[in-house]
């Protein structure tokens, strides 16, 4: 959660993506109900009785305040599917076969088609590569894409906030910060207020300490 000493209120939409990006506060579900009926809420420490963060509805003055926080979420795992041919219904088959085994795949991303093929990398929860199975590797040989590669020990750190929708070099800042720390970038994934990074999850607490000084969070 943002620093209550800082930030004394934060909007439902920001406090969700926080929520769905690894931050343990809230309950993703109770602040969807909160959101639906406009209810404002404050979230306070159970450890004393100081002022807490107000959650409510998003106005002006919320997106002043650029990055309102950053999500750590780790235990990830990577799965990319290389050469896989450039063809509508593709991804189709090969998601539907994951969904059928009941993996939960979190950030997808397909690189740009060369020569008629193209890579796909998806991450998840490092229990999830347990339901895989033989799923995968045979999908992807249906399919005929090329070699399936799985790699556990990654993490996913985000950066949430309502004000990067009105404020540019939000994105440039963060990649400078972890690139000038020595923090390589596997993947990115990005929606209207977030930025997520796939990283070495060896490297996760350094990377939050980059990302809270860049943003002045760290104060």
């Amino acid at each position: 959660m943002p620093d209550a000493k800082k930030i004394d209120a934060i909007a439902y939409d920001e406090l969700l993506e926080m929520a769905s990006s690894g931050s343990k506060v809230m309950q993703s579900r109770s602040v969807e109900f909160a959101k639906k009926f406009k209810v404002p809420f404050e979230v306070r420490s159970s450890f004393n009785n100081n002022r807490g963060t107000i959650v409510k509805e998003e106005s002006i003055g919320l997106e002043n305040v650029v990055v309102r926080g950053i999500s750590l979420e780790r235990k990830q795992a990577k799965v990319t599917i290389t050469q896989v041919p450039d063809k509508p219904g593709t991804a189709s088959r090969i998601f539907t076969a994951l969904s059928e085994a009941n993996v939960i795949i979190d950030v997808i991303v397909q690189n740009v088609s060369v020569s008629g093929s193209t890579d796909i990398s998806f991450t998840m929860g490092a229990d999830e590569l347990e339901k895989l199975g033989p799923v995968i590797d045979r999908v992807a040989k249906e399919v005929g894409a090329g070699e399936v590669i799985k790699k556990s020990g990654i993490a996913k750190l985000s950066v949430v906030g309502i004000g990067m929708r009105s404020h540019s070099g939000v994105a440039a800042t963060l990649f400078e910060c972890l690139g000038n720390g020595g923090v390589n970038i596997q993947m990115i994934s990005t929606s209207e207020i977030k930025i997520a990074v796939i990283i070495d999850e060896a490297q996760i607490e350094h990377a939050a300490k980059l990302a809270h000084a860049a943003f002045g969070l760290a104060k």
